[in-house]
Parts: C-alpha cells; structure tokens; sequence
C-alpha cells in the first residue's frame, strides 16, 4: 500500500501544487474585477482545472513521447487521443462531480462561512480535493489497466 501511496503522489502532487496556486490567482483575479463570488468560484474551478490537467498531460505525453522514441517512431495523433481516452477513464467521473456541483458550490460558500475569503478558497480547495481523489484514484487504477501498461 506504500508504494500505491508513493505512486500517487508522485503523478498527482505537482498538479496538484499547481491546482493551488492556479485557484487561489484565479478567485482573487476574478474577485477583486468584478466583486462578485459566484464569478470568483467558478474562475478558481477553471483556474485550477486547466493547472491540474494542463499538468498531468504534459507529464502524460513526456511519458509517451519516450515510448514512442524507444519503439523508433514519433509521437502522433493516434498517441494524443490515447493520452485523452486515459485521463477520460481516470478523471471522468471525478470530474464532472467536482467541476459542476462540489467545488464551484465549496468555493462560493467556504469564503463566507470562513469571513476570510483567501482562507475560505483554500479550504473549499482542500474540502473538495478529497471527494475528488477518491474516484480518481479508482479511475486512475482502472485507467493503468487498459491504457497505461506500457507507460508505468
């Protein structure tokens, strides 16, 4: 089980690192030109979303760009939409929750029931997270089975 531990941290704390920065930039952003919570909430969601992901495909295409490297062929069209089919399998349904209903409604209220409003997008991040995680991670181990064999 510590190596399992290990292994995700290694794919999903560098995102993750960037998720925060991106969230926090994105709600005081998004806040201090409009004033509006609603519109923060959601910029923070994208901000970190476009961070976390933006991220684990880099890493995801590096890894396959090798592979490819290593079988003496370049990277294609056909590697990309494999890359894509994977983080579908692994954060599909994570996400969606986590998008559209968890987060931006954690990043709208915490501020308030916090009356800090950077403290508030830190712990809705932080609250979120862990109903996130769960099903990635689940994903993440089905996803290693079908489209990751030859990447681990």
């Amino acid at each position: 089980m510590r190596q399992k531990v290990r292994e995700w941290l290694r794919r999903y704390l560098p995102a993750e690192l960037a998720s925060v920065v991106a969230t926090l930039v994105g709600a005081a952003l998004a806040y201090a030109l409009t004033q509006q919570r609603i519109t923060a909430a959601l910029a923070a969601t994208w901000a970190g979303n476009v961070a976390y992901f933006g991220l684990i495909l880099v890493r995801d295409i590096r890894i396959a760009q090798r592979r490819c490297h290593a079988a003496g062929r370049s990277y294609a069209i056909p590697d990309l939409l494999h890359n894509l089919r994977a983080l579908v399998v692994e954060f599909g349904v994570a996400e969606v929750l986590d998008s559209f209903l968890i987060r931006p409604t954690l990043l709208y209220y915490m501020p308030l029931w916090v009356g800090n409003f950077a403290g508030g997008v830190l712990l809705a991040k932080l609250a979120a997270d862990v109903t996130f995680y769960v099903p990635a991670i689940i994903g993440y181990e089905l996803s290693k089975r079908r489209f990751r064999k030859d990447d681990l």
